[in-house]
C-alpha cells in the first residue's frame, strides 16, 4: 500500500545522485552537526529544509509543540548525546505560528493523555495572562504563546545539568530560541541565546 512512497524514495535518491554524486557516500561520514534543533513534530516545519543544510549537519530532535520538559527522558537523552558525545555548539530551540499544540493547550477542550503533555505550555499561559489578555485578538495571542513557550523551554535547556556542566568545564554551548512562520518561511530570532549560566537571569521574569 505505500509503492507509492517507495517510488518517491527512488526517484528522490536517483534525483540526489545526479545532483551531486557523492552525496549519499559524504553522509555516511558526517555525523557531527553543529546544531541540535528542538522542534515541533508539525510536518510543515522541515527542520535541515529551511535552515539550508544537508541531514547529517544537524541533530534533529521534534515533539509535539517543541518541549523541553525536564522529566522526558527521551529528550534528556537527546541533550545528554547531543552535548556530551556530538559536542553540539548550538542547540536551537524552534517554534512555530500556527502551532496546534499551543492551540490545543488553552482551547479548554478534552484530548486524554496529549493534555499531560502540553500542561506546561497552560502554565506558561497563565504566568502570562495579563500580558496575553491584553492582546486584542485570538492570533495575537496565540503566536505570542508560542513566543512565550519557546522562551521558556530555552530556559529549561539552558537550566538543565547537562548544559550546565558543559559551561562548567568551558564546552562552548549557546542556547537559542527561534520561531518560524508557516506564512512566510521565516525564522524569527526572540533574541534569548544563553551562553553561560548568568544568561539565565535574564529569562526569569
Amino acid at each position: 500500500m505505500l509503492d507509492d512512497l517507495k517510488a518517491n524514495n527512488r526517484r528522490w535518491a536517483e534525483r540526489k545522485t545526479s545532483e551531486d554524486p557523492g552525496f549519499f557516500q559524504r553522509l555516511l561520514g558526517q555525523q557531527a552537526p553543529e546544531y541540535l534543533w528542538i522542534g515541533c513534530s508539525d510536518s510543515r516545519v522541515p527542520a535541515t529544509e529551511i535552515v539550508d543544510l544537508d541531514p547529517g549537519e544537524m541533530f534533529v530532535h521534534r515533539n509535539i509543540a517543541n518541549l523541553a520538559p525536564p522529566q522526558d527522558a527521551n529528550y534528556l537523552s537527546v541533550l545528554q548525546f547531543a552535548v556530551d558525545v556530538l559536542k553540539v555548539r548550538h542547540i536551537l530551540v524552534v517554534g512555530h505560528y500556527g502551532c496546534g499544540g499551543i492551540a490545543a493547550a488553552v482551547d479548554g477542550g478534552r484530548r486524554g493523555l496529549i493534555d499531560h503533555w502540553l500542561h506546561p505550555i497552560r502554565e506558561v499561559a497563565h504566568e502570562h495572562r495579563h500580558e496575553l489578555d491584553a492582546l486584542p485578538a485570538e492570533r495575537e495571542r496565540l503566536n505570542r504563546l508560542c513566543e512565550l513557550n519557546v522562551i521558556r523551554q530555552v530556559r529549561n535547556v539552558g537550566s538543565d545539568v547537562f548544559v550546565q556542566d558543559a559551561w562548567a568545564r568551558g564546552q562552548t554551548i549557546s542556547v537559542h530560541g527561534w520561531v518560524y512562520s508557516l506564512e512566510t518561511g521565516l525564522i524569527k530570532d526572540l533574541d534569548v541565546t544563553l551562553r553561560a549560566p548568568g544568561d539565565l537571569e535574564r529569562l526569569e521574569s
